[in-house]
C-alpha cells in the first residue's frame, strides 16, 4: 500500500489539513502543487479532499445549487494524463448576474469559458443514466459562463489538484433567455467569446464530450457512485465549449451560444 493509498479516507489528518490549505488560499494566496500530499491521478484522494471542504463549507452556511464538470475536452485530459472528466460543487453565492460584475479581489488567477448549462426540473439520480434520461429531467438550459479560478500557483495543476480544488472553480453567469432542451441543437451549436468586443474563443457543443448531454449523463452516473444525486433546480454547467480566456482587470466578457442567446459580466477593480 503507498502513502497516499494509505491517507485515501476522507478523516485522514493530511488530507484535512490539505483542505484548509486550500480554504486559506482563496485569500493568502496560491499554492504550490500538492504533490507532497496526492499523486497527479489521485481520484479517491483528491475527491476526498473536495468532501471536505464541501462539508465545511454547507456547515458555514452556503447552499449547494449544482455541479460543474470540468476536463470534457480529450485534448485536456491527455494534457492531465487521465481519461476522465471531473467535476466539482457549485454555491448559491458563486452566482453573478447576467451583466454584472466580479471583482478582481476576490480571485486570484482567473479565466473564462463559455458553456451550456442545464437546469434540472426534477431529480436525476440513476446509476446508469443517459443522455436521455437528463433531456428528460431537464427543465431548461441556458447560455452560461464559468469564471475557473485555481488556488494551485500559476495553474500548474494535475488531475488530483483540481478536483481537490472544487474543480477549479469560482464563479459562473447565467444568461436569461432559457429554452426547453427540446427543438435545440447542442451537438453543433456554435460558441463565440468575446473580450472587449474582440472575439477570444471560439466553439461549438461537440467540443464538449461530444454532446454537453452526454457530459451532464456522466455527472449523474458519477454522483450516483458516490450515493449522491442531483436535485430538482440544479445548475449543471456542462463544460467548455472552446479554450479558457484568462482575464485582466477591466474585461467586459460576452458569449454567445446558438440557440440560447448572449451572456455577459465585467471584469474589474473594486476602486474602477
Amino acid at each position: 500500500m503507498t502513502k497516499i493509498q494509505a491517507l485515501a479516507e476522507p478523516s485522514s489528518a493530511l488530507l484535512t489539513e490539505t483542505a484548509l490549505r486550500l480554504r486559506e488560499a482563496y485569500a493568502k494566496g496560491a499554492l504550490a502543487p500538492l504533490r507532497e500530499v496526492l499523486e497527479p491521478t489521485d481520484v479517491d484522494g483528491a475527491y476526498a479532499v473536495q468532501s471536505i471542504n464541501t462539508r465545511f463549507w454547507l456547515d458555514s452556511g452556503r447552499r449547494i445549487v449544482g455541479r460543474k464538470i470540468g476536463l470534457t475536452a480529450e485534448a485536456v485530459q491527455r494534457q492531465l494524463g487521465v481519461d476522465r472528466p471531473d467535476f466539482g460543487v457549485l454555491f448559491d453565492d458563486m452566482r453573478i448576474a447576467n451583466g454584472g460584475v466580479l471583482d478582481a479581489a476576490v480571485v486570484l488567477q482567473p479565466k473564462a469559458e463559455a458553456e451550456v448549462a442545464i437546469v434540472l426540473g426534477r431529480d436525476l439520480d440513476l446509476a446508469e443514466a443517459t443522455p436521455d434520461d437528463v433531456f428528460a429531467a431537464a427543465d431548461h438550459a441556458v447560455a452560461a459562463i464559468e469564471i475557473v479560478d485555481s488556488r494551485i500557483a500559476d495553474w500548474k495543476i494535475t488531475f488530483a489538484d483540481t478536483v481537490a480544488d472544487n474543480g477549479s472553480s469560482a464563479y459562473f453567469v447565467l444568461g436569461d433567455e432559457p429554452k426547453p432542451l427540446k427543438g435545440l441543437d447542442l451537438r453543433t451549436c456554435g460558441m463565440a467569446l468575446e473580450v472587449n468586443g474582440r472575439v477570444a474563443s471560439l466553439g461549438a457543443g461537440v467540443a464538449c464530450m461530444g454532446h454537453p448531454l452526454i457530459a451532464a449523463a456522466w455527472l449523474a452516473r458519477t454522483l450516483a457512485e458516490r450515493g449522491e444525486a442531483l436535485k430538482a433546480g440544479d445548475v449543471i454547467l456542462t463544460g467548455a465549449l472552446g479554450p479558457m480566456v484568462t482575464l485582466t482587470p477591466g474585461d467586459r466578457v460576452e458569449a454567445a451560444v446558438g440557440g440560447l442567446g448572449s451572456v455577459s459580466f465585467r471584469y474589474q477593480d473594486r476602486a474602477s
